[in-house]
């Protein structure tokens, strides 16, 4: 069992990933509503959102506090006198423009009614913040289930403010795979993400990623206090029969749920003191624990453990003799392997590419096991299509990090069959790399047209004629002629299925398609937004975009840049300042996402060139 050790102080984090919300509550407390009821689970940031939707203004505030449910009027101590009626604090408080009130769940029973009561007879705009799954006083819960407030539920951060956050004061940033894994454990708990990085800080499985500024996380979850007490319901199980089916999922999920298996903890084993070939799971104990919300048992039987965390959790607490009876050996998750790979590659040739579970590879990533370069290349290609191009680029290194791994060891047998396997791999991280100026090199500098949909994302629809089908079709279709609000659907349809690049790169055709200046603006909008979650990609349509957004003088200052010319020389054809040229070019780096000058090049030249392995590219029609 490893423990953790204590983990190092982080900045402050911004806030950062919930400007709706953030609208919606600032507007609750300024429009004709009464107010507002935020509720989430513990860790989602449910306080930052209301400190930062009331900051600056005139807002009263008080907390609910544990343990103190007999006491009157607890939570409102400050704001009122020592003794006082429930109707004498609703007219002192009536003159309250805005109150914001804390971990409402904790409220004594006083407080709750005088909250409601408030809510009922005065004009003062409520911010109510409630944690799911605590025990909620009546008065309180009557506040939306009784439609006197609107609730909002507060959601996960999504995965790319994730990212932002972790990389806060870090010489170094994570990884995009690292970046997924701390997404899952977390589970959308702030806190516990924030504990997790803190311990990882000084962590010995830290590793640089060859070629780029990132570093990796590869072997077991650290047992932080924040950790122990997310598990704790999971770690104290005591039937034998339930905590065996845990570590069984826990190293080897899913299992198949068979109805006429046993009924108690006792299974065969084999003479080497594993489960036979495999045991059957306890039924009896199976259903419990799914009563307990810990397991999920899918429309197929298949059984996994509920919670992202609770699988590396139980890997780590295990004893070594335990985990060398459950564990498997690399090649028994073959199967497991297979299994994702052919889902995936059903869903991209149904065009859709919406995120999925694949649980099996992102486990044997996360511990450090290599996994295939044949898979790694699908999963590379699956994060690619839907615009995660670093994400695509990391799946790639691992399957290139695999091959190189069995050439230098002892099974050669293996390396001619994984060759084309290898290519794969290389051709998805140059196409990856082709896209996101962060990651590109030299070689690889712009995405080409290697098949009949590259011709439409680089505006040449006519070289796609007669040769694309769904979507794909209607896109080149739109833009063959220069139809806006059908490349608008278009669109909107490649966002749905997961296509969120591809989406981006219709809205900023659209954009420039538009004849009216609203629709243009709508498109541009959704074009930057959706752009903003493919980390960092950049391609001819977009950079379009990106070189939209600048002032004219901007433009200029950038287009000479790109040829070379240095701020000097750019001052003086311009008989500008050289400090006047470096305040434009760095507004420019902003809105571009570009780091510096060496990537303008790929950002202003549509004209590309193939990235890809000589064995991949194909020639095109004249």
């Amino acid at each position: 069992m490893r423990e953790a050790v204590a983990p190092e102080p982080l900045p402050l984090w911004p806030f950062t990933g919930r400007e709706d919300e953030l609208r919606l509550v600032r507007r609750s407390s300024a429009g004709a509503r009464r107010g507002l009821v935020v509720t989430g689970p513990p860790g989602r940031g449910k306080t930052r959102l209301v400190t930062e939707a009331v900051r600056g203004t005139d807002c009263a505030r008080v907390a609910g506090i544990p343990q103190a449910h007999r006491m009157p009027f607890a939570a409102f101590a400050p704001l009122l006198p020592e003794s006082v009626t429930l109707h004498r604090a609703v007219r002192l408080l009536s003159g309250v423009r805005t109150l914001l009130v804390d971990d409402a769940h904790l409220l004594d029973d006083s407080s709750a009614a005088l909250v409601h009561q408030l809510a009922v007879r005065s004009d003062t705009r409520l911010l109510i913040v409630v944690t799911d799954g605590a025990p909620v006083p009546a008065a309180v819960s009557r506040l939306w289930t009784g439609e006197l407030l609107p609730r909002l539920p507060l959601g996960p951060l999504p995965r790319e403010e994730t990212a932002r956050l972790v990389t806060v004061g870090a010489g170094r940033a994570p990884e995009p795979l690292t970046v997924n894994r701390l997404h899952r454990l977390a589970g959308g708990d702030l806190r516990l993400l924030r504990e997790l990085l803190g311990v990882l800080r000084g962590h010995e499985d830290l590793t640089p990623v060859p070629g780029t500024d990132e570093w990796a996380w590869r072997g077991p979850v650290p047992l932080t206090p924040a950790v122990r007490e997310h598990t704790a319901h999971l770690l104290t199980r005591t039937d034998p029969g339930e905590r065996e089916t845990l570590d069984r999922l826990a190293f080897a999920e899913p299992l198949p749920v068979e109805l006429d298996g046993p009924t108690g903890p006792e299974h065969p084993m084999d003479p080497a003191g594993r489960p036979a070939d495999p045991a059957p799971l306890d039924l009896a104990a199976l259903e419990r624990l799914e009563d307990d919300g810990l397991v999920h048992v899918d429309g197929r039987g298949a059984v996994r453990l509920a919670h992202p965390l609770h699988g590396p959790v139980l890997r780590a607490a295990a004893g070594g003799l335990r985990a060398r009876r459950l564990a498997r050996a690399p090649e028994e998750y073959g199967p497991a392997l297979d299994a994702e790979a052919a889902a995936l590659t059903a869903l991209i040739g149904q065009a859709d590419v919406r995120t999925v579970p694949a649980p099996v590879g992102d486990w044997l990533v996360a511990e450090g096991v290599p996994v295939p370069a044949g898979y790694a290349a699908l999963r590379a290609r699956y994060a690619r299509l839907r615009g995660e191009v670093r994400e695509a680029a990391a799946w790639a290194r691992e399957g290139l990090c695999t091959t190189a791994s069995a050439r230098s060891g002892p099974a050669e047998a293996g390396v001619g069959a994984g060759a084309g396997e290898a290519a794969e791999a290389r051709a998805e991280l140059a196409l990856a790399e082709a896209q996101s100026p962060a990651l590109a090199s030299v070689r690889h500098p712009a995405h080409a047209p290697h098949d009949p949909y590259d011709a439409v994302r680089l505006g040449t629809p006519e070289r796609a004629a007669g040769r694309l089908t769904g979507v794909f079709a209607a896109h080149a279709d739109a833009l063959t002629h220069s139809d806006g609000p059908a490349l608008d659907r278009a669109a909107g349809e490649l966002e749905r299925r997961g296509f969120l690049l591809f989406s981006a790169e219709a809205y900023a055709q659209a954009a420039a398609a538009h004849r009216d200046p609203g629709a243009a603006r709508t498109a541009r909008t959704r074009a930057v937004a959706l752009a903003r979650r493919c980390q960092g990609a950049r391609t001819p349509a977009l950079a379009a975009l990106a070189l939209g957004e600048l002032t004219a003088r901007q433009q200029q200052i950038v287009t000479l840049a790109a040829t070379g010319l240095s701020n000097r020389q750019i001052a003086e054809r311009l008989t500008l300042s050289i400090r006047t040229v470096g305040n434009h070019l760095y507004s420019a780096y902003t809105r571009l996402g570009a780091s510096d000058r060496t990537a303008l090049p790929r950002l202003t030249d549509p004209r590309p060139t193939d990235p890809r392995p000589a064995e991949f590219q194909e020639k095109q029609p004249a």
